[in-house]
């Protein structure tokens, strides 16, 4: 199993019925490949959609139909569509129950830095900063390293996205958690050891005395 499914497995098990749920941009827009059959949740598009659906087939687009990220989506029965003052009032107003987001780094204190690199062409920050510091539960789907390096630090030495901490990270290694502002090890991923998520961490971790292992 490639990392980005695995990521998103997990992450899929963490939405509840009823709940809405904002998807970024990579990895976390997979996570509506793998909601559990029969789990009825809503997708909110902060370009001002909820209840959008699969990608569309090649030559069924709508060129009116996009995500926040320009690409092309559908709406299932029943979606509504408003301006983007309505949706970016949603998320502010603290309406969102889960954000799911890529990431450049997260720190020990649940700190996430994910909007640009200094010194390299970005559009901007877009909605992340809102989703972060407005939604109900902030997870943070990524791969645990990039080139060798652990995305897991010390502390952000990139621009910080929001003071306010995520609530999980989700990597193709670990679960990890904040509970008392703690980087905690909650899961390791399937056939990977506790020691192995270590050996590529940077950030101090909290580890219980038993760590389970991911069910995806």
């Amino acid at each position: 199993m490639e990392a980005p499914e695995i990521i998103a497995r997990r992450v899929a098990q963490e939405l509840h019925a009823g709940d809405l749920v904002n998807l970024g941009i990579g990895i976390p827009t997979l996570v509506a490949n793998y909601v559990p059959t029969g789990l009825n949740v809503f997708f909110q598009s902060e370009n001002g959609l909820i209840g959008t659906g699969p990608i569309p087939e090649q030559g069924l687009a709508h060129p009116l139909l996009t995500d926040a990220g320009g690409r092309p989506i559908s709406a299932l029965p029943g979606a509504s569509t408003f301006d983007s003052a309505m949706s970016f009032g949603l998320i502010r107003g603290g309406h969102v129950d889960v954000t799911v987001l890529g990431g450049l780094q997260v720190d020990a204190l649940g700190l996430l830095a994910n909007w640009t690199i200094p010194g390299k062409m970005v559009p901007g920050m877009g909605g992340a900063m809102d989703l972060v510091s407005g939604a109900r539960s902030v997870i943070v789907a990524m791969q645990h390293a990039a080139k060798g390096k652990s995305k897991i630090v010390n502390r952000c030495n990139l621009p910080l996205t929001s003071v306010r901490p995520v609530s999980l990270v989700v990597t193709d290694m670990a679960v990890i958690g904040f509970p008392e502002g703690k980087a905690t090890l909650l899961e390791t991923a399937p056939g990977v050891s506790v020691g192995e998520v270590m050996a590529v961490t940077e950030a101090e971790l909290v580890v219980p005395d038993s760590v389970p292992e991911m069910k995806i």
